[in-house]
Order: C-alpha cells, then structure tokens, then sequence
C-alpha cells in the first residue's frame, strides 16, 4: 500500500495542468503524486479500462480506493493543509450533489473555455 494518494489527471488540459502545478505547491506534506493519463498501461490500470477517465479526474488513494470528479477533489482538498477546511464543508449532507453537478459543468466545458495542449509537457 502507497504512502501516497495517485492522482491521473488530463495532461492535454490546460485548466487540469494550471490545478496541478498550484495543488502541488501547496501539497506541503507531500500526500498527492500526479500521473498523466495520456501515459497510462492499462495492463497495470486495467480497472480503469470501462471508465471515461478523461471526463473526470481520479484517485486512487492511499487505501486503494477509487475517487473520481468532485470527490477527487474533495479528497484533494482535505489532504492539503490550507484548504483541508474547504474539504471538511464539502462533507455538510447534499453538498456532493451541487459539487458534482458543478465539476461535470466544468469538466464538460474545459476544452471550449481553455483550450487543449497538443503538446503536453512530458512526466
């Protein structure tokens, strides 16, 4: 078991890359390690082979368990320690419902509102 929560994010989104450089600046603790999608082994991520991974991001966390969209970034957020109070509202009951309808609007529309990278930096 990782030590460590596994983050698989669209390398090709600017917006998801912008998230990931300001996240890992305050990931003090060292919690969060990213992964790129676009160069995933579905031989060793062959549970993610039936799902849309790059409508949402995904974590698999520490404990192996599988996080996508909103609560990623919920899960993100309780990990980091300034925001870890934003994460603990997030748990107040039929929060999740407005959050995932939120992330799904963004995650719909990144692409039109920021672009795509062609080239995304390597990892």
């Amino acid at each position: 078991m990782s030590s460590k929560h596994l983050i698989l994010f669209d390398a090709e989104c600017p917006l998801c890359q912008s998230i990931k450089t300001f996240v890992t600046k305050m990931d003090w603790l060292n919690r969060l390690e990213w992964y790129p999608l676009q160069e995933i082994h579905h031989t060793k991520y062959r549970f993610l082979k039936n799902r849309n991974i790059y409508d949402e991001i995904h974590m698999i966390t520490a404990n192996n368990e599988i996080k996508t969209g909103f609560y990623t970034v919920r899960k993100i957020l309780l990990n980091l320690p300034l925001t870890a109070g934003i994460g603990l509202i997030l748990f107040i009951p039929f929060i999740d419902k407005l959050g995932v309808s939120l992330y799904q609007f963004i995650s719909t529309n990144r692409y039109e509102w920021f672009g795509r990278l062609e080239d995304y930096p390597s990892y």
